[in-house]
């Protein structure tokens, strides 16, 4: 007795396991329960699919076995490929975000170093007005440039010192004489 069955379930292409059960229902009866799956693919919903049951006589199994599995099974293929893309991405994403994750932590840590190198040159500019250097005060003032938050304080700061600084006999509005 010769029959086709393997070469026909090659001939489906599809990637994994079968598990086939047979089991008589009256005496000429027959429910063949189909399983198909894929262990390789890691999401837990492979679990839920179910097997395809078919009743019939021998002669009507062996006749539209095929028939009736075939767009199942390939079915089920294609959504154990789409969970396993699926979780793939998902991975990307997970791997992305820890990545952007990293990227903020990264902004927020340049961030905190900026502030900090504002607020000692703040400091320093402020010890140097009280002890009477205004034009060095006025040069540890940082630029508006790296600060662009602090502009308005920035601009005002170096105003105020700026109207500190000594009389310029050569270059004082005051003095000037028209000509």
């Amino acid at each position: 007795m010769e029959t086709n069955f393997f070469k026909s379930i090659l001939a489906l292409q599809v990637a994994g396991n079968w598990t086939i059960n047979i089991a008589r229902e009256q005496a000429d009866k027959l429910i063949v329960s189909v399983l198909f799956f894929n262990d390789a693919v890691g999401d837990d919903a492979r679990k839920k699919v179910p097997p395809i049951l078919l009743k019939g006589t021998a002669e009507e199994l062996d006749y539209g076995f095929f028939e009736a599995i075939t767009e199942p099974v390939k079915d089920t293929a294609q959504l154990f490929a789409n969970m396993e893309q699926f979780l793939k991405e998902k991975e990307q994403a997970k791997v992305s975000s820890q990545m952007e994750k990293d990227n903020v932590l990264k902004m927020d840590k340049e961030k905190s170093e900026m502030q900090k190198q504002y607020e000692q040159a703040m400091k320093k500019a402020e010890e140097l007005e009280t002890a009477g250097k205004f034009k060095e005060a006025w040069m540890k003032v940082p630029s508006a440039d790296l600060y662009p938050e602090y502009k308005d304080i920035i601009h005002a700061r170096k105003a105020e010192l700026s109207d500190k600084f000594p009389i310029d006999l050569f270059n004082d509005p005051k003095t000037e004489e028209p000509c």
